[in-house]
């Protein structure tokens, strides 16, 4: 399972969503061959592929986490009309990004300090790289600054919102 997760990590991305069910496949086919009961090794098959879905599945969600978390405290140190820029380099090269952050709006309640913000993530390295914006929001907490909008299940970086 951790050779299939690093392997998933080299792929850097798109393949992710895919290496449970090779991984689960080789799984099953390593065990019919020591077992001559085939529903036993599409049993083993079977938990190889969700026990790999679900540590693929944990390990990006804290890249995710990372970014959002740098995202916010950018966001959180702004003021109203403040421009900041981030930036997350992780130890393998995934889920790396960077962009800039513009507080448009700050409000509190009597549960929160909050503000509103527009991001951008930038597509490469060179200045001319493709910049896309979105909005989203972060309250602070009892020291730091969180991630508090809702995030869509659709693709990353789609609408992360």
């Amino acid at each position: 399972m951790l050779a299939a997760l690093y392997g998933c990590l080299l792929a850097a991305t798109s393949g992710c969503s895919s290496i449970g069910a090779a991984s689960g496949a080789a799984a099953a086919v390593a065990s019919g061959a020591v077992t001559a009961n085939p529903a036993v090794a599409l049993g083993v098959g079977i938990t190889v592929q969700a026990a790999t879905d679900e540590a693929v599945s944990r390990f990006m969600k804290n890249m995710h986490a990372d970014q959002q978390n740098l995202i916010a405290a950018t966001a959180g140190r702004l003021p109203v009309d403040g421009t900041g820029t981030w930036q997350v380099k992780h130890v393998l090269p995934v889920e790396n990004g960077h962009g800039k952050v513009r507080v448009t709006r700050a409000f509190s309640s009597m549960l929160a300090s909050c503000k509103e913000f527009v991001f951008s993530v930038q597509d490469g390295d060179t200045p001319a790289a493709p910049e896309r914006w979105y909005a989203a929001t972060a309250c602070r907490g009892q020291d730091t600054w969180k991630w508090a909008s809702a995030e869509p299940a659709v693709t990353r970086w789609g609408t992360l919102q």
